[in-house]
């Protein structure tokens, strides 16, 4: 008996060293489960880069994650491109002021430092109409992802509104030649 209380006593500490919770299953044997498997601490609040590029923006697409959903936003031969990302209450298109309805429980307003066109000759770099889905981008499945709206390029800026399920924590990441918006499926850190 005495050494079974030692087992289960070591095993307890272990698991809490290793950030597992101890739960007994039934009488003389422990499982262990893991308590938060997904990183939190991302915050809701506005997220900015000043950096700038002529690069134009070729391609924005999204993928699903177990702990978020994520939107990239790729700009070859950028480097570090600069970037503005919070939440709005409402979309508007810049230049016109047009307001461009997305859906979702909130909307995350991602704006990007280069242009979605070529800066010498004006053409398209990428195939979005402002106001329409994202071409390519299918949300389909996704747990927090709800719409993806092209909102325009205008002055060097591309902007995309990005609807959620809820106000959600999120974070950006710069990578060479892509911006990436990650935002996650709950504010525990649950799976």
């Amino acid at each position: 008996m005495r050494r079974t209380k030692t087992v289960s006593v070591t095993l307890a500490l272990l698991g809490a060293t290793l950030g597992l919770a101890a739960v007994p299953a039934e009488a003389g044997t422990l499982t262990a489960t893991q308590t938060t498997a997904c990183p939190t601490g991302w915050g809701s609040g506005t997220k900015t880069d000043d950096s700038a590029t002529t690069a134009p923006v070729t391609n924005i697409r999204a993928g699903r994650h177990e702990c978020f959903d994520r939107l990239v936003v790729d700009i070859p031969g950028g480097g570090t491109v600069g970037y503005r990302v919070g939440y709005v209450d409402r979309l508007y298109q810049d230049g016109s002021g047009t307001p461009i309805p997305v859906g979702g429980g909130a909307i995350l307003e991602v704006r990007v430092a280069a242009p979605a066109y070529d800066p010498e000759t004006g053409a398209p770099t990428y195939p979005a109409r402002a106001g329409q889905s994202l071409p390519g981008v299918d949300l389909t499945g996704y747990r927090t992802f709800r719409d993806a709206r092209f909102a325009g390029s205008f002055e060097g800026d591309t902007q995309v509104g990005l609807g959620v399920r809820a106000r959600l924590p999120f974070r950006v990441t710069q990578l060479a030649d892509r911006v990436i918006v990650d935002v996650a499926h709950n504010w525990t850190g649950a799976r």
